[in-house]
Formats: C-alpha cells, structure tokens, sequence
C-alpha cells in the first residue's frame, strides 16, 4: 500500500465519522439515533464505537459483554450491526492500554469485523484528536465527518480543534450538528441556556453546512439508559423528528457523492 493510501472496506458505501472536540456534548447519543434514522430511510446502516477507553454504544442499546462462540460480531439489533470494545471488556474493568494498543484495537474493529454490505458506517470517534481518530482519519477510506457541539463557547473552541485535525488529514468535513441546542417552551418559544447560534456561526465560520439543531430534552438520556434510544422508542418526538431530519440531510449530501446509489427519502 502506498503512502497515504487508505485500506478499502468491499461493500461498505460510506463511511461517516462522527466526531467533538472534547467530551459531554452527546456525541455517542447523536451517533446512535443518526444510525438508526438512517435505518429508518431503508439504509443498511452499522454502528462503530471508536471509543477503546469508554464504549457508549453498549449501554445505549442494551447490550453488555458478549459470548463471541454464541453471538458472531458484529452484533445485530434494531436493524443495526453493532460493534464495540465493550462487548469484549467488562464495563466495570478500565482498559489500560498506550497509543499503539487502541490504535491497534480501532483498526481491528473497522478492518477485522465482517460488516457485510452496508450503505452507511457510522463511527462514533472517542472526544479530541488522539490516536483513534488519527488511525481511523488516516487508514479508514472515510467519506466524510460530522462534528458535533453544543452551543457554548467552550465546546465552539474545542470542536474547532475537531475540524482543524479533520482538515490536516484531508477528511471532507460533511457539516456541524448543535446538540442540546435549545429548550422547547410549553408555549412553543425556545430556551437558550446554553447559548444560541455557536453551531451555525462555525459552520458559517469554516465553510461547511450546518447540518440542524438538536434541542434538550430529559427523555434523551432515559432512553439511552434503557438501551432503546429516542428514534426507535418515541419516533413521533419532537427529538427524534430533529433527527430524521438530520439523516436526510446527510442522504441527500451523500448523494451528491461518487459512491451513489441509495434510495431517495422524504419527511
């Protein structure tokens, strides 16, 4: 292979990277309703947690660790394929390991994992520019990544660091999400507490589209924490709308991208 050159993955269409510069701003949580929104639309869509030192996605969907001679990886729930770290390691066990170890690990649950066919991976990145996102920016044949923010200032700074790692390794930055955007008021009016309009001013800031608003809401996280996230348990909720728009938004991107081939989708 030559330099620079990334390690095809045969039957995979697109590969989404999602990313924030610092931890806290739901990035896992936004990672598991894009995939299953993109589900929703008819896509074959797998879900990769990235993240060696603090896996999500088993939590998020009810799953723990898994007897490998029973249930082949990845694992297989709500139309998604699954894979993470903590289907192997015990949740209450801290993975010790230095740089080369994770980057070896992510490597192995991208290239060694048999995904099959699938019009879209979804890999959620641990926070910050360490040596996950590195191996994967560098290796990983991605179409495209998606950061996520919160409105703040302190996580506008850190998602910059996001964008700017993504831009050194030549990843098509596909557009900024704002989670836990606003407060949905009873008489319909919108509640800022964290600030308003930080994701749009550095989309607008970069260059690349915004891609929406994910506002707060408590049901977010119980969801997650009955391993049924938002999409799949409340599909009619204002949230879970917010994120359907968002996967056509990202559809519809992809379209416009060589690899093709994915049905149109509507609201």
């Amino acid at each position: 292979m030559q330099p620079g050159q990334k390690t095809p993955l045969p039957g995979i269409k697109h590969v989404i990277a999602v990313a924030s510069g610092k931890g806290g701003v739901g990035k896992s949580t936004v990672s598991a309703n894009l995939a299953l929104a993109l589900h929703m639309y008819g896509q074959r869509v797998g879900l990769m947690d990235a993240d060696i030192y603090g896996p999500s996605v088993p939590h998020m969907f009810g799953l723990g660790v898994v007897d490998q001679t029973r249930t082949p990886f990845p694992i297989e729930k709500f139309g998604l394929k699954l894979m993470s770290m903590g289907f192997l390691v015990d949740p209450n066990q801290p993975v010790i390991w230095r740089g080369p170890k994770v980057a070896g690990a992510v490597s192995d649950l991208l290239f060694r994992v048999p995904w099959g066919e699938l019009d879209f991976l979804v890999i959620d990145l641990p926070p910050g520019t360490g040596d996950a996102q590195l191996t994967l920016s560098q290796s990983a044949p991605l179409t495209g990544s998606i950061v996520v923010t919160q409105p703040a200032e302190v996580s506008l700074i850190d998602a910059r660091k996001g964008v700017r790692m993504f831009e050194a390794v030549n990843v098509p930055i596909l557009g900024i999400i704002e989670n836990m955007s606003y407060l949905p008021m009873p008489d319909g009016s919108k509640l800022h507490p964290l600030g308003q309009g930080g994701g749009a001013k550095l989309a607008a800031e970069i260059g690349v589209p915004f891609l929406g608003e994910i506002p707060i809401d408590p049901v977010v996280s119980a969801c997650g924490d009955g391993g049924e996230p938002i999409v799949r348990k409340h599909t009619d909720h204002p949230v879970s709308q917010s994120y359907l728009k968002l996967a056509q938004t990202v559809v519809n991107e992809m379209l416009k991208r060589p690899a093709g081939g994915l049905p149109e989708v509507e609201l």
